[in-house]
């Protein structure tokens, strides 16, 4: 499960921040995770709670907006939303399609006290 290993990394990146902002409570974490990204946000919600006990961040609202997967074809020249790192061109079936957004996993904001 690398949900486990991506809430770790996380988890490093929170408890930095609280210590430059001098943040000593963690009340929500604000993810931006792409529908390409391979990432369950169940998964992640539940590792989330497990790295954070003990922390700055036990108990934090976990908020997870997915934006969907783009990508540019270059067969028809448009963006296309697509659902699948392997999908070809939903307007022209043609294939690569080059992915330029829903692959990403970035934390946007935090609540902090």
């Amino acid at each position: 499960m690398h949900e486990m290993a991506l809430c770790a990394g996380l988890m490093a990146t929170i408890e930095a921040q609280c210590r430059q902002e001098h943040a000593a409570r963690v009340h929500a974490v604000y993810l931006e995770i792409g529908a390409l990204a391979a990432v369950d946000a169940g998964a992640l919600r539940s590792c989330f709670e497990v790295v954070s006990h003990g922390t700055v961040a036990q108990g934090a609202c976990v908020e997870i907006s997915a934006p969907p997967g783009e990508g540019w074809c270059p067969q028809c020249a448009c963006m296309v939303t697509i659902t699948s790192r392997l999908e070809p061109c939903p307007r022209c079936a043609g294939y690569p399609v080059i992915i330029r957004q829903g692959a990403q996993m970035r934390l946007v904001a935090l609540d902090v006290t």
